[in-house]
């Protein structure tokens, strides 16, 4: 069964590290309405509400509502955190002998 918005949104805010109180000041949006789509209701916020999120947790609208999200599944979309890239960096460094 596909996860919805507020399964999405709650993983996404717990991978982050963020709290709630973090989301509601990054996106101007208050934290009793982004509470609501965090309950139990299941209340799916408003097309410009959800853009306001996903910018805040730079991630697609499509991936909080779906939990998919196409364009991540093209190498070019693939975000890396800088000490992952730099580990990586020195990893091509070495030589492969």
């Amino acid at each position: 069964m596909p996860k919805t918005f507020r399964e999405n949104l709650r993983e996404e805010l717990d991978y982050q590290d963020m709290k709630v109180k973090e989301l509601s000041v990054a996106t101007g949006i208050p934290k009793p309405t982004l509470d609501c789509y965090l309950s139990a209701r299941q209340v799916i916020p408003p097309a410009d509400i959800a853009v306001k999120i996903a910018r805040a947790l730079n991630v697609s609208v499509e991936y909080l509502v779906t939990g998919k999200d196409e364009k991540s599944k093209s190498p070019a979309f693939i975000q890396i955190n800088p000490e992952t890239k730099s580990i990586l960096t020195d990893l091509d460094s070495i030589p492969q002998n």
